[in-house]
């Protein structure tokens, strides 16, 4: 059963992750933040994981913490649930348009945290929302799940539109990545024998 339960506490936020990475997508998802739960609904839907999120921050501040958090628990939750990730695909990528925008990410299950971030927004907020969250969200996430993940926007004017392709392209190759392969044995992907 490849599921995790996180929480996190500080004097900032309080989040609780719940998930199952060979779920059907369902989702229950509620941080404060209309936009930032319907891009988490996507993780969730098109990556096939089931996702539960409570949290509650500081938005009188703004979103930064709450989103920075979300991604760290998600990130601890994604690393439980892969166990010893014994028999993974490892490496996913996926580039999925979302009306005029286009964007790719190809990442890599490596137990090495890296992110490269080639995002722009045509503007400062989706929403209630600075764009510049997400590259927080996406940073957080990499360190606690432990992966090298590139993400580029190649087109785009809508920041919606982009920053929900970079989501759906997220999700495709996550779940691409965490997928077993029966011809590996259970073996690790890798010929260190370790990830």
């Amino acid at each position: 059963m490849r599921q995790a339960d996180i929480s996190r506490k500080t004097a900032e936020t309080d989040v609780q992750a719940v998930i199952d990475l060979d779920g059907c997508g369902e989702y229950d998802i509620d941080t404060g933040c209309g936009f930032f739960d319907h891009m988490l609904a996507q993780l969730s839907r098109h990556g096939l994981i089931d996702i539960k999120i409570k949290a509650v921050g500081d938005l009188h501040v703004d979103a930064h913490h709450l989103v920075e958090d979300v991604g760290i628990t998600l990130g601890q939750a994604f690393a439980k649930a892969l166990g010893d990730k014994k028999g993974i695909n490892r490496y996913g990528a996926s580039c999925i348009p979302m009306d005029e925008s286009l964007s790719r990410c190809v990442l890599d299950l490596s137990g090495r945290s890296y992110l490269v971030w080639n995002v722009k927004f045509p503007t400062e907020k989706v929403g209630n929302l600075d764009t510049e969250v997400f590259r927080e969200f996406f940073t957080a996430f990499a360190q606690h799940a432990a992966a090298t993940i590139h993400i580029e926007n190649l087109y785009g004017v809508n920041s919606h539109h982009i920053i929900e392709s970079v989501f759906k392209a997220f999700a495709r190759s996550l779940k691409a990545a965490s997928e077993t392969d029966p011809r590996l044995n259970g073996r690790l992907p890798s010929t260190k024998e370790s990830l």
